[in-house]
């Protein structure tokens, strides 16, 4: 059955009367950008930024995200945190900002669910091992942000828009700002800026005052997450022992620790939704805003630099460099046969374009980029391991499945 011409009409009726009641600081979805012009495009059913969340679930980094460390890697629990629940987290904190504040819940989704797609193995200790290495092999620092739009835009080619790939871009969370103001871009030529900018050590703001939001919704996801499964997993006691007290009493962090993520996050979305109303920036209270950082440093300090959590660091590096060496070696020898060929190289859903423009050690990066944890790990095994022999039902050697003799 076909949506019938009153049906439609309705349809875009109640569109434009949405779109109507936006913000004036808010991006429409008929200022979306595409580099085809997105011109063949239903803009009634499924508006542009709509359209990209959809993009992005259906990729195939983005389903990599299952197996993601974000904080706590190497440990053995299902409650804790993986990258796949702190994306869908940010989502739904930024779209309870964004809602508050009148803007494009689409356009926050979108760039929300695709912000950490370009994340290697083992989190931010992975990404460090893996920019040692590019920088090694002359081939500039590796951030995940930057490869997030690697895995979007350049090696699947989803045709996303401009906004959503700026703010994909320019998410970082790990940066406090009491406000930002979005640095507008208006081609994609202004993309490419920003990324240079990223990687010469620059911090753009994101070009729309949803891409701002993600990234405050980004800090406001993990702080209490991080926090609580610490305590889940032993790193702290609830008792949060050296926490400030102003942390304390701002972000009301007593009784039930259960309870802390939640206090959190209600306490610095309402602050930041007050602050932020009627306005062109997002912004944090001075209190709120001190706290925040507090809270960072003090989750630094107890959980991210926790020395439990880096007892296998040097292990982790040895394999990245092992593994980075092996497929390089199999690029520039044709090992055809090698796993890099048939998972990135030959791969149906890569950009051909993609492939005869990058280098063997940007493929080798973009292909460690891409793995999970356990797929990380699962390469020494397959590499290293002699593969046993097996008898057939007449007793006999299966050597013809072995190349050899």
């Amino acid at each position: 059955m076909q949506i019938t011409g009153a049906q439609l009409e309705e349809i875009t009726r109640w569109q434009e009367e949405k779109a109507s009641l936006l913000s004036p600081h808010a991006c429409r979805d008929d200022a979306a950008i595409r580099r085809d012009g997105g011109l063949a495009e239903d803009r009634i059913i499924r508006p542009a930024f709509f359209r990209d969340v959809d993009r992005v679930i259906h990729s195939r980094a983005f389903s990599r995200y299952i197996d993601k460390t974000q904080v706590f890697y190497l440990l053995d629990n299902e409650h804790i945190t993986h990258r796949a629940i702190h994306i869908q987290l940010v989502a739904k904190i930024g779209r309870t900002i964004g809602r508050a504040l009148s803007l494009n819940e689409d356009l926050i989704e979108a760039i929300a669910l695709g912000h950490d797609i370009g994340h290697p193995p083992y989190g931010h200790f992975g990404e460090e091992c893996l920019s040692a290495l590019c920088k090694t092999h002359h081939i500039g620092s590796f951030r995940h942000d930057v490869q997030s739009v690697q895995f979007l835009d350049t090696i699947e080619d989803t045709n996303l828009t401009l906004q959503v790939l700026d703010g994909i871009l320019c998410h970082n969370g790990e940066v406090h700002n009491t406000r930002l103001t979005p640095d507008l871009i208006t081609s994609f030529a202004g993309l490419s800026r920003k990324k240079e900018q990223l990687l010469h050590g620059g911090d753009p703001a994101p070009g729309t005052l949803e891409g701002c939001v993600v990234r405050v919704a980004d800090t406001i996801a993990y702080l209490g997450r991080d926090l609580q499964d610490a305590i889940e997993v032993g790193f702290l006691t609830s008792s949060l022992p050296g926490l400030p007290d102003d942390c304390r009493r701002v972000f009301a962090l007593t009784g039930d620790y259960r309870r802390f993520n939640a206090s959190i996050i209600d306490t610095v979305c309402r602050d930041v939704i007050a602050c932020s109303f009627g306005c062109g920036e997002v912004r944090f209270s001075p209190e709120v805003s001190a706290c925040v950082q507090a809270l960072k440093k003090y989750n630094y300090d107890m959980i991210y630099e926790n020395e439990v959590l880096h007892a296998q660091d040097d292990t982790i590096r040895a394999l990245y460099a092992f593994e980075f060496e092996r497929f390089l070696t199999d690029i520039e020898k044709e090992h055809t046969d090698s796993l890099i060929y048939k998972d990135l190289i030959r791969a149906e859903y890569v950009s051909p374009a993609y492939i005869a423009a990058a280098s063997p050690a940007e493929l080798v990066r973009d292909y460690i980029a891409g793995m999970t944890d356990k797929y990380f790990e699962s390469i020494p095994r397959e590499l290293l391991i002699p593969k046993r022999h097996f008898r057939n039902h007449a007793g006999k050697m299966g050597l013809d499945k072995l190349n050899v003799g």
